[in-house]
């Protein structure tokens, strides 16, 4: 073990291949079923939304999938990300724990997201997409998606949650800026947004309708427009794997191996970009460490939603996958951890909690955003508030090892920064933010509306 506090790595340790974890699936999710039929979905089916490069990927059982050079290029504008070892919040909260954490906020668009954005342009550039169109909730993946079409030369359309586009302009100017077309969600642009706003001009939006607006116009495009989604799907998580390759190269420089590694929870992607090369070590390897999801109380999809098939969007028109879900009807509170606000979650990810191999816990808002305060104050990177929840978490289990007497090795994600996230931390200190809780009456109604799926297919 060194004193050090950053553990870099050079271009040329930057890996040259994705972790795929269907290699290693230690239970296997239920198939993805066709919206309409209810039969296991068809590549036919899928190349509809997306490239069949990513088709591939999403069902490869391959253990490694090589970065095309193209991609691996860009990458080096921000990859390999640091490692930092956080000594300052350490000696703030007295604690024998030794806090880690990769900083993926140094990209050009600020968080995790290009990790597979640039990989998605690529595949839909070389297959001949004419145009992108996707959603995007607190305007990360947007911001992302837009600098990675720019790129390519690719035309994008997003669809914004609305709250998120009233709450956070800057994003959707960032994405303008690289030459996006960016509409508030529900819009007037699509049936499924015009039958909304017909009944709340107002409505504030979910990432399951913004998804279904984008999906809508990609399927209705005439082969012209794909969809790409930020998180969620297996290919989208095989790129972000990326984070924990390299993780674990520069745990191996700090001579040490983590007891716990936390990522905050939304979709899946940032949480299984670190934890899955984990997941493979404690699997093949026999290691022992944690795998911690946070995910914020006003969407608790893992900690509180039901373990079934439901519908990956509010339209009907994604995919039924088996999940852990709130219900696609699921209309969140406008709280501002924008990119955690899914009614769903990762299939894998929900496989493997489901059998143990993954914990995942609820924080309320007002405390994630006092862990924020303090680790901004401490380590001087203010967080994206989504990044803020695990932030929470590793500073809780910095706590308890305290309590305890115990040394305990931290690593968590810090997927992004907060400088788009302002009017959140401007509400905080105000004074004017409230904890809010999902109550139980609303998960069972929206739960009331799933699909029944007769037979679930072994």
């Amino acid at each position: 073990m060194t004193d050090q506090t950053k553990y870099t790595l050079s271009e040329n340790d930057m890996p040259k291949q994705w972790y795929n974890v269907n290699a290693d699936m230690p239970v296997a999710p239920a198939p993805i079923l066709n919206p309409q039929t209810q039969e296991p979905v068809t590549p036919d089916f899928l190349s509809v939304l997306f490239p069949m490069e990513l088709i591939m990927q999403e069902v490869s059982t391959d253990q490694y999938i090589d970065i095309p050079e193209e991609i691996q290029e860009i990458y080096k504008l921000y990859r390999p990300t640091p490692l930092m070892r956080a000594r300052r919040l350490e000696k703030l909260l007295d604690t024998p724990a030794h806090i880690y954490y990769k900083y993926e906020g140094v990209s050009p668009a600020g968080s995790h997201k290009p990790n597979t954005a640039i990989a998605q342009a690529f595949y839909n550039k070389a297959e001949g997409t004419k145009a992108i169109v996707t959603e995007t909730g607190a305007g990360q993946w947007g911001s992302a998606l837009s600098m990675a079409c720019k790129m390519f030369d690719m035309p994008l359309e997003v669809y914004m949650v609305n709250i998120s586009y009233q709450q956070k302009p800057y994003r959707r100017i960032f994405m303008e800026t690289f030459g996006a077309d960016v509409y508030a969600s529900p819009s007037n642009r699509t049936q499924f947004g015009k039958s909304l706003l017909a009944e709340d001009p107002n409505h504030s939006g979910s990432l399951g309708i913004a998804i279904s607006e984008a999906v809508e116009v990609a399927a209705t495009s005439g082969g012209e427009k794909k969809y790409s989604l930020g998180s969620v799907l297996g290919h989208v998580l095989t790129h972000q794997s990326i984070i924990g390759e390299e993780a674990i190269k520069q745990m191996d420089l700090a001579g040490e191996y983590p007891d716990v590694v936390i990522g905050c929870i939304g979709g899946g992607s940032n949480f299984a970009g670190i934890a899955y090369p984990f997941l493979r070590e404690n699997i093949r390897n026999g290691q022992k460490t944690r795998l911690l999801a946070v995910e914020p109380q006003a969407t608790p999809s893992l900690t509180k939603g039901k373990y079934a098939f439901d519908y990956g969007d509010s339209a009907k028109m994604a995919p039924i996958v088996k999940m852990h879900t709130l219900g696609h009807s699921f209309v969140p509170a406008p709280i501002h951890a924008g990119g955690l606000r899914y009614h769903g979650m990762s299939p894998s990810i929900c496989a493997l909690y489901d059998a143990g191999y993954i914990e995942a816990i609820s924080v309320p808002q007002l405390s994630t955003f006092e862990a924020a305060i303090q680790f901004a104050q401490s380590e001087g990177i203010l967080p994206a508030p989504e990044s803020a929840h695990a932030i929470r978490a590793a500073i809780d289990e910095a706590l308890d090892a305290k309590v305890k007497g115990e040394k305990r090795v931290i690593v968590f994600n810090l997927s992004g920064h907060g400088h788009f996230d302002l009017s959140a931390y401007e509400a905080y200190l105000a004074g004017s933010l409230q904890d809010y809780e999902y109550p139980e009456e609303k998960i069972n109604a929206a739960l009331a509306d799933l699909p029944q799926v007769s037979l679930e297919p072994a």
